[in-house]
């Protein structure tokens, strides 16, 4: 027998087929009985190095992608970065996400846009993890963390608020609602050079 030809197919369906057909039973490949070749098995596992890990003692290290809870971005004045699109909630396959839109005015201005996510939430009961509402973020406001510790017993608590996803005020961030601080116009937050030091991503210009 070559090396390019398949061994037989000795599951339950070969063997229905093989009595269907009349054809003759499958030629084992191997000599040894198949108690011994499962015992085999086991016997060669058994002095392969274990390795045992001390969770949760000893926290888990994530790779720096993993997809992870969610987190609602902030600005580096302290204003949201969601402005309320619901994007994220369209690209969402399991329906996971839940957004309510609310308009800014000069008096409670919580997003640098006409705009804002007044109510979201994520439903992590359906929740797959798959990224792609963070693809479909137009502002970077939506992004995935490396904390994967969601279990909970109550189904209810597993359903998180905009306050549980929000990123925590950093120091120099002023809690909305407040005034634009970084300029007087919604561009100047999104196509402007960030402050050496800032939380700010660096914007080099338009995409064409």
């Amino acid at each position: 027998m070559s090396d390019l030809t398949p061994a037989p197919r000795t599951g339950g369906a070969e063997v229905a087929r093989r009595a269907e057909t009349g054809a003759p039973p499958a030629k084992r490949t191997s000599w040894l009985p198949a108690p011994a070749q499962g015992f085999g098995v086991t016997f060669s596992t058994m002095f392969k190095k274990v390795t045992t890990e001390e969770y949760p003692d000893v926290p888990k290290q994530t790779k720096p992608r993993y997809h992870g809870r969610h987190v609602l971005n902030r600005h580096p004045d302290g204003l949201e970065k969601c402005v309320g699109c619901e994007l994220c909630a369209w690209a969402c396959p399991a329906d996971a996400i839940y957004v309510e839109g609310g308009d800014n005015t000069e008096d409670a201005r919580f997003s640098p846009g006409e705009r804002y996510g007044r109510v979201y939430q994520i439903n992590y009961l359906r929740c797959i993890f798959c990224g792609l509402c963070i693809e479909a973020c137009p502002t970077r406001s939506l992004t995935m963390s490396n904390d994967f510790e969601l279990a909970d017993d109550n189904r209810q608590d597993l359903i998180f608020t905009k306050e549980q996803l929000m990123a925590p005020l950093l120091p120099g961030m002023e809690a909305p609602p407040h005034p634009m601080r970084l300029g007087s116009d919604e561009r100047d937050y999104y196509l402007r050079d960030p402050e050496p030091g800032s939380a700010a991503e660096p914007v080099v210009g338009e995409r064409p």
